[in-house]
């Protein structure tokens, strides 16, 4: 393989593995070494689970030599992000009020993943509850493309670990852009599945109607062989769909005729990094010459505050209640930012929620309509990477001022409200270098016709087979 070890893909890893070519034990070690080499730097680890891993490691090899193969996972090193349960492993969910707290049970995604014999090396961190800051005493991933540059929100840890090659891949959540925004920010491929999808039981909540969970990983098809074992029907999760549409069937490297690219040129430009725009104009044109048409939409045109609006009541007042159990009692452990959030929400009333959905499913009504006349509508990913400092990513009201006008909520926010798939993948680099992200949004139960575009653009291109420059983690905190 021309690719170090860490960074070959999951499939290929897989066929390895599942010839006896390469040792999960040999492989495991290998991995936990580049954790321990490079991780104090890059932060992306809450928890790295060693003695599990080994264990893990052991036995998928012992079945694999035995002839008891279990699929694409098995023998493979992932990471979970620490918003999950894990039997026996710390679950602090970026929080203080969690950080002593060790679950007896795992979630319905860390059982499946351990069912398919995947290998766990660990929790990765995120923000304070998964919501938009870091608790002051948690530390914050450092994104591995630069030391000034953001990591993204909520999955930060996850999209840093996917880029870093410190996992094969990982599992994320999203409830405003948590997968969307880290994928961007560390140029990986993240798939937010349609709501109900993949369990939510025994994940930490922000906001219970709003959250998704998903995976992060390097290309399309390795997220979707992740997918594939977590989605499903789970009847410990009231939210869950029993559908026999779930699994995405094996994706074949083939044109795209007669699939149809919804393009609203005016509204994902609007505001956005004129290179990105560039670089999504050049992704429509590989699109459109691998047989796509290119179909005119208008999406709705509310702006990134008006969107945020409709969404931060809704998350303030769901998140309050999944707090409960420690706030307002202990809200002197919570951060500024997670607190002001859950203050909110505790003054809501039931009536202003309910006013609060009522415009969410006039919104997710008209978005909805929008991605109905196309397979994919592209857009980019939350917006382009940008430097911030500590403070601000910590919650602090001034320094966020400057961080705040980066997002572009718009692009995100709208398929959480709807609970509609999307796909960010890699499109290009800027000249300093940082990563280009774009989004193709679909509507529900569409993620394999995503998938499939996904991968036959990235069957034509190799952004996804760009990482950081070693050195340049080596010298993070320099």
């Amino acid at each position: 393989m021309s690719e170090p070890l860490h960074y070959q893909s999951l499939v290929s890893i897989a066929e390895q593995l599942r010839s006896s070519e390469l040792s999960s034990v040999d492989l495991t070690e290998h991995m936990l070494a580049r954790i321990g080499a490079l991780d104090n730097q890059l932060l992306s680890y809450a928890t790295v689970s060693s003695d599990l891993a080994r264990a893990q490691a052991q036995r998928a090899e012992a079945e694999i030599k035995a002839g008891r193969y279990r699929g694409l996972l098995h023998g493979v090193p992932v990471a979970i992000k620490d918003l999950c349960y894990t039997a026996g492993v710390p679950t602090k969910g970026g929080l203080k009020v969690r950080q002593q707290f060790v679950p007896e049970f795992d979630a319905t995604v860390v059982r499946r993943l351990q069912e398919a014999g995947a290998v766990l090396l660990g929790k990765l961190n995120l923000t304070e509850g998964a919501l938009s800051a870091y608790n002051p005493e948690f530390p914050i991933p450092q994104n591995p493309w630069g030391k000034e540059l953001w990591a993204g929100v909520s999955s930060s840890g996850s999209g840093v670990a996917v880029a870093a090659g410190l996992c094969f891949a990982a599992i994320g959540t999203d409830t405003g852009g948590s997968i969307r925004y880290p994928a961007m920010a560390n140029g990986v491929t993240g798939l937010k599945p349609t709501y109900g999808r993949v369990s939510r039981y025994g994940v930490l909540s922000l906001a219970e109607s709003l959250d998704h969970v998903g995976p992060m990983a390097r290309s399309v098809a390795d997220a979707v062989a992740l997918y594939n074992r977590i989605a499903g029907y789970d009847e410990n999760d009231k939210t869950s769909l029993n559908r026999e549409d779930t699994e995405i069937a094996e994706l074949a490297a083939t044109n795209l005729n007669g699939l149809r690219l919804g393009l609203d040129a005016g509204w994902f430009s609007h505001g956005t990094d004129p290179g990105l725009v560039e670089a999504l104009e050049h992704a429509i044109a590989v699109l459109t010459a691998l047989g796509m048409e290119c179909v005119a939409v208008n999406m709705p045109r509310e702006g990134a505050m008006e969107y945020r609006n409709l969404w931060l009541p809704l998350t303030s007042y769901e998140a309050f209640r999944a707090h409960r159990e420690f706030f307002p009692e202990r809200e002197d452990e919570y951060g500024g930012y997670l607190r002001n959030v859950l203050r909110m929400g505790m003054r809501m009333t039931k009536a202003e929620y309910v006013a609060a959905e009522k415009q969410r499913a006039e919104f997710s009504a008209r978005f909805e309509a929008a991605l109905y006349e196309v397979d994919a509508v592209i857009c980019p990913s939350g917006g382009m990477v940008f430097e911030v400092n500590a403070a601000a990513q910590q919650g602090d009201a001034e320094a966020m001022k400057d961080v705040v006008k980066h997002f572009q909520g718009q692009f995100t926010i709208p398929a959480d409200l709807a609970g509609t798939p999307t796909l960010s993948l890699p499109c290009g680099f800027n000249d300093q270098a940082q990563p280009y992200v774009m989004q193709l949004m679909g509507n529900k139960y569409s993620e394999a016709t995503l998938c499939q575009i996904g991968h036959v653009y990235q069957s034509e291109t190799d952004w996804h087979h760009r990482h950081p420059n070693q050195q340049n983690i080596m010298t993070l905190n320099c």
